[in-house]
Formats: C-alpha cells, sequence, structure tokens
C-alpha cells in the first residue's frame, strides 16, 4: 500500500532535507510536489488543498525556521499532518455494552463485508480473548451465509443460521437472544450489500439499526476505489450512525486515496485496515504508524506485535538459546524461520514495515515475494534430514536430487545455498549483539535473494 506515494514524498522531501535552510521558493516547490504525489494518490482535492495549507503555515513558522536541521523539521511537519488528516491515534472498538456487544457491518457489494466479518470475529477472539458469535443477514446471496458459514467453523466462532425466507431484523435478533443463551461477549451482524447506493437498501438497514441498536456501526470499503471510497462512506453516514470504518484490501491498493481522504470528508475513524486475504490480515489502524510507512520509515511497533502475537515463543526462545550457545544454524533453523516468516503475512508485510525498505531498488523488492517463500521451503523439505542438519553435504549429484524432488531447476537450489549462508553469516553477527551488523546483514540477504 501507498508505494508510489511513498516512492514521491521521500525523494521530494529527500531533497528538502539537504537544505541548509528553508526559504518560500523551496517550500513552495516542495509543496507543489507534495500536492501532486497526493492527487496522483487519489486523495480527495478539499483534503490535498487544507493538507498543503495547513504544512505551508507551519513551514513559514517561527518554530521550523529556526530549527538547526530545517529539512529535518519540514519533514516532521508533513508527517504530523499525514496522521492529523487520518486521525491523530487509533480509536478502539466500543465493547462497553450488555453482552452480547452488538457490531453491525455495513457496505456495498464486492467491498470484502462478509471475510472482514470473520477476520474481525478472529481478531477479537485472539486478540481480547472474547467469545464471539456470526450472523448473516444477507437473504438476497444463499452463497454470502454459506461463506460466513464455513469461515466461522474453521476459526471456532458461533455461527447462528439464517434463512432467505427470513426477514433480515428477525433474524438478527433471534441470534442475538442466542448469543445471549450462550453467554457470548460479542456478536457480529453481516448485512447485506448492494452493487450501489439506493433508498431500499438504506430503508433496510436503517430498520435493521434501529431494531438491534448496535453498539458498534463499522463501514467496509475497497480501499482501492480511492477516494470514491470516502464519498460512498459519507452516503452511508448521511443514512446510518457509523461508528468507524474498516479499509478491506490495501494491500493491493498502491495509492492509498482512500485512507487519507476518509476521516476528513466522513468525521469518522478508520478503526482496522485489511491487509491481505486471510484471515489473520486485519490489523487496527494506527494512524501515527501508517504515516512512518508512508514516509518510508517503517513500522517497527506494528511488527514488533505481530511477532509476539504470531511466533512461536517456544521455538523462538529454543532457536535463540541455540544461536547464544553457538551452536551452527543449519537448514532446520532456515526452514522454522521461513514458515514463522509465512505464519507472519508473508514477506511483503514484513518488508513493508522495515524503515529504509523503500531505499531497496523496487525490481529487486518484487523478486522478494510470497511465491519464492514458498519455492524456498519446498527446497528444503525436499532434503534429507541429515542433509539439513549437515548443510556441507549438499553437492552435485545432491543437489540434482533436490531440484527433481521439489519440481525446481538447479538454480534455486544454488540460490538457496547462497541464502543459506548468508543467513549463517547474520546469525554470528546476532550473536555478538551487534544490532548494526546484523542490520547490514538483511540488507544483504534482500540483494542475495534476487541473484
Amino acid at each position: 500500500m501507498f508505494d508510489n506515494l511513498t516512492d514521491r514524498l521521500t525523494s521530494t522531501l529527500k531533497k528538502i532535507k539537504g537544505q541548509g535552510r528553508l526559504t518560500e521558493d523551496n517550500i513552495k516547490d516542495t509543496l507543489r510536489e507534495v500536492r501532486m504525489a497526493l492527487l496522483e494518490a487519489d486523495v480527495a482535492l478539499p483534503v490535498v488543498t487544507d493538507f498543503i495549507e495547513r504544512v505551508k503555515v507551519g513551514a513559514l513558522g517561527q518554530e521550523v525556521q529556526a530549527s538547526l536541521s530545517p529539512g529535518q523539521a519540514m519533514v516532521k511537519l508533513v508527517q504530523a499532518e499525514l496522521v492529523k488528516v487520518m486521525g491523530d491515534a487509533n480509536e478502539k472498538l466500543n465493547l462497553n455494552a450488555v453482552p452480547p456487544a452488538v457490531i453491525l457491518l455495513a457496505g456495498l457489494q464486492g467491498a470484502g463485508k462478509t471475510t472482514t466479518v470473520a477476520k474481525l470475529g478472529r481478531w477479537l477472539k485472539e486478540t481480547q480473548k472474547k467469545k464471539v458469535g456470526v450472523v448473516s443477514v444477507d437473504v438476497y446471496r444463499p452463497a454470502a451465509i454459506k461463506q460466513l458459514e464455513t469461515l466461522a467453523n474453521s476459526l471456532s466462532l458461533d455461527f447462528f443460521e439464517s434463512d432467505i425466507s427470513q426477514n433480515p431484523v428477525e433474524i438478527a435478533l433471534q441470534a442475538i437472544d442466542a448469543a445471549k443463551r450462550k453467554f457470548l461477549d460479542v456478536i457480529i451482524v453481516d448485512t447485506a450489500g448492494r452493487l450501489h447506493v439506493d433508498d431500499g437498501m438504506m430503508a433496510e438497514i436503517k430498520a435493521l439499526h434501529a431494531a438491534i441498536k448496535p453498539i458498534e456501526t463499522l463501514f467496509v470499503v475497497d480501499s482501492m476505489t480511492g477516494q470514491d471510497a470516502a464519498i460512498t462512506a459519507k452516503a452511508f453516514n448521511d443514512a446510518l450512525p457509523l461508528t468507524g470504518v474498516i479499509l478491506t484490501k490495501a494491500d493491493g491498493d498502491a495509492r492509498g486515496g482512500a485512507a487519507l481522504s476518509i476521516r476528513h470528508i466522513t468525521g469518522k475513524p478508520i478503526k482496522f485496515i485489511g491487509m491481505g486475504e486471510k484471515t489473520d490480515a486485519l490489523e487496527p489502524f494506527h494512524p501515527d504508524r501508517l504515516a512512518s510507512r508512508i514516509l518510508g520509515m517503517g513500522d517497527m511497533l506494528s511488527l514488533i506485535e505481530e511477532m509476539e502475537q504470531k511466533v512461536d515463543k517456544e521455538k523462538a526462545e529454543k532457536f535463540a538459546k541455540k544461536i547464544q550457545k553457538g551452536k551452527a544454524f543449519d537448514f532446520e533453523d532456515f526452514l522454522e524461520q521461513l514458515q514463522q516468516m509465512q505464519s507472519m503475512g508473508g514477506v511483503a508485510s514484513m518488508l513493508d514495515k522495515l524503515p529504509g525498505i523503500n531505499s531497496v531498488p523496487k525490481a529487486m523488492k518484487e523478486q522478494v515475494n510470497d511465491k519464492m517463500l514458498a519455492r524456498q521451503i519446498a527446497v528444503i523439505q525436499s532434503m534429507t534430514k541429515q542433509e539439513r542438519r549437515y548443510p556441507d553435504l549438499i553437492k552435485g549429484s545432491r543437489k540434482q536430487r533436490i531440484a527433481n524432488g521439489c519440481g525446481q531447476e538447479l538454480h534455486n537450489v544454488n540460490l538457496i545455498l547462497k541464502q543459506f549462508l548468508m543467513m549463517q553469516k547474520m546469525m554470528k553477527k546476532l550473536k555478538t549483539g551487534n544490532i548494526s551488523n546484523m542490520m547490514r546483514g538483511i540488507k544483504n540477504n534482500v540483494r542475495g535473494m534476487r541473484r
């Protein structure tokens, strides 16, 4: 997400960081570039206009002008304004209600509502330790009801059955009563979507909202629709008392206009952002962290939180002790690291959060993808247990046998052996506790992955 905007802003701000002082001329030139970058990212014009004006006033202010490093001060100013546009801080879900707390999800057809219901249910269950139930009142699409049932069963969420012959209000009220009897903490209601906003749809969802009185009414919107997402969100907000927004498909949106427009246009906070198709690909929306990502500064806080939630702590501790004792890093260890990376959303998700990753050439980053990760795992799994423990054994005919076993070219086996040697060296540096050495090792490993 934000790939194009990040590239434009970082290159523009890099120029002004090199300036000894800020003048009206270089501020004007910089803001012209920033304006173009935002418009190309499909950010709504009123948002861009206000943003540029606030940055201009701040840049010409005494505090920035008197700074020892005015270029750096300008970057901080842009970052602060990006945060303000998106909402200052993460706004948590309000679950302060007599159980079950009712959450209603609304939105257009194709925005990913049903999948988001499952994602949100999983997030509440795993991170908030809540007992969660889900129900679909989409009586127009039996497939949507079946999809939610399948997802709920796979995540061990309570699913409440519904039928296309029933009335949406009747379905929701029955499900809420059943959730009370089961002592559930939260119930999420998936509503019907339409291809566009229409009076019938709004009347139906208004009646549903009035009947079930949800504590949270969240608008689910496809971020790839750009500033149109903000316009649709406003239409829903005019009809319903929305409490927040969930942006979906953000991993496929290289522009980011929706994230930067919705709060300004609707006045409602973005509470979550969907970063992939998997049911664990839902993150609380942190404007400050996203602003850092947009400016190429990474998002280590989110990466650390993700690691804490998804990494097998027992395995991680065992691995750390092994490295600290100076024992050799082998292919069993490498396989475990790759599988952990897969569980954290893959390579792209992790790279996106690393500081300075935008300085890595785009062609190089594109080569480092999840397909490559799957290929690496397949190569290692094609090795014998002895070969994984003693990598020096892998020569000549063994390499060819491994390639044949995983259906890949010999080149791929040689490539992973090369990457493995890089990781071995990096682990030795990690043992010394030298972080700068480790970071250099990571950069070298990224470069090595494309060769």
